[in-house]
């Protein structure tokens, strides 16, 4: 009975002494969790971002899932650069308390930079501009302010004036004991990009091997194999006139066995004016476009109007509206061309893709896109085989063809994402989500 009665004081004095350290500690913890709350709210907008790892780096403020819910709605946009790199804009929003404090801080990101080193570099930029907001809260008597002085240096002479090579070849095989499959395919570009003037050249070839093994009703083994081979260039001269106005020439030279063209060779002039200052491209851009020229082509077999050769003139129109808002992003294209022989052989199509945010917590996505094809002047007389039809390697006459998609998406549940879990993936994160897609 003794030996009980000294256990249970010992346990009591462990008890007492648990319960006067967390009342000591109480205080801190409920201080910290206090400045915490006063930091701003911020959401970031940007799906190709590392979010994860902006949290990690960034604690000096609250990540909301809601941009509703926001101090501070940060959007990220992005254009490439004439070396193959990424400009990143950041557009600060301020929100609620900090209505009407908006910045743009801009990020530039080369072509030979890793993931690592581009996250890095956007996290830093993002940091400075986030450091206006918090100064108003707080936070501020925790932040210091330091600076690293430039060293001097001689101007930068770029040796390869701005051009910039790039090439590929990639390849891909699949089988089975009845069937094999080869794709390979490359290419090679070179890209001179600045203020006054653009030019892009690219040369490309694909070739794609199917064969195919199965047995008949009599059980004789029959192969069936189809090849089909393209080659393409494509190039363009790009003059900078004002704010809104540009001009240029388009070449392109082709061969594909889909399309029975042996040898395809056409020049288009063409002038473009957008609406808004091309300055502004990331937030909005809306573009018209005209071109016309002329194309000498050589088929591989007779087509459909009798023809082995033929010089062709044709005119295309095309507009492009391109929104990056706080309520989400859309893209819209509406683009026609005709030949000028005959005005009934001409295209129409439409394009579009938005992400739109309904309400809190509900997004609609949407893509999708119609052509109506009147000018298939290239189709081949012969008639197909049953391999060339199911294997899609001839081009067959349609008058249109569309494709599309939609979804929704609803997540509700608590606003914050402060902590960040890397267990498992990202597996079990964000809230509850409700899917539907066509």
């Amino acid at each position: 009975m003794a030996l009980i009665r000294r256990f249970a004081l010992v346990l009591l004095c462990f008890f007492s002494l648990g319960m006067h350290a967390r009342g000591q500690t109480q205080p801190a913890a409920d201080s910290s969790d206090t400045l915490q709350k006063s930091a701003p709210n911020i959401y970031i907008d940007c799906e190709l971002c590392d979010q994860n790892y902006i949290r990690t780096e960034i604690g000096f403020v609250n990540y909301v899932r809601d941009r509703k819910q926001a101090d501070v709605h940060v959007m990220v946009t992005q254009l490439y650069t004439g070396s193959g790199g990424t400009e990143y804009t950041l557009t600060l929003i301020g929100q609620l308390r900090f209505e009407g404090v908006n910045d743009t801080l801009k990020f530039n990101a080369n072509k030979t930079d890793t993931q690592d080193m581009t996250r890095k570099g956007l996290v830093k930029v993002l940091k400075t501009g986030l450091v206006r907001y918090v100064i108003h809260t707080p936070l501020a008597e925790y932040f210091t302010v330091s600076y690293n002085r430039p060293t001097s240096g001689a101007t930068v002479v770029d040796k390869w004036d701005y051009w910039v090579f790039t090439t590929s070849l990639n390849s891909w095989f699949n089988g089975e004991s009845q069937y094999k499959s080869s794709h390979v395919w490359g290419g090679f570009t070179a890209t001179r990009v600045t203020e006054d003037w653009k030019f892009r050249f690219s040369a490309n070839m694909s070739y794609n091997d199917n064969k195919y093994e199965f047995m008949t009703a009599e059980a004789t083994t029959v192969t069936s194999r189809s090849i089909s081979r393209s080659q393409w260039f494509n190039g363009f001269v790009v003059k900078s006139l004002t704010s809104h106005w540009s001009a240029g020439l388009f070449t392109y030279l082709n061969s594909a066995t889909y399309s029975n063209i042996d040898i395809s060779a056409s020049a288009q002039p063409g002038i473009e004016y957008n609406i808004f200052p091309y300055s502004e491209s990331t937030r909005h851009q809306l573009r018209i476009g005209y071109q016309i020229g002329g194309a000498v082509r050589k088929y591989i077999d007779t087509t459909i109007y009798f023809k082995k050769s033929e010089t062709l003139f044709s005119h295309s129109l095309s507009t492009t509206l391109s929104l990056q808002q706080t309520w989400g992003s859309t893209s819209l294209t509406l683009s026609g061309s005709q030949y000028l022989h005959d005005l009934s052989k001409n295209n129409l199509s439409i394009s579009a893709n938005m992400s739109f945010r309904i309400f809190e917590g509900l997004s609609l996505t949407l893509h999708g896109g119609y052509t109506a094809v009147h000018d298939q002047l290239s189709l081949a007389k012969s008639s197909l085989t049953a391999e060339e039809v199911y294997q899609q390697r001839r081009e067959l006459a349609k008058s249109y063809s569309y494709w599309g998609s939609f979804g929704f998406s609803y997540s509700f549940g608590s606003i914050y994402n402060n902590i960040v879990n890397p267990r498992f993936g990202n597996q079990g994160t964000g809230g509850t989500t409700i899917i539907m897609s066509d």
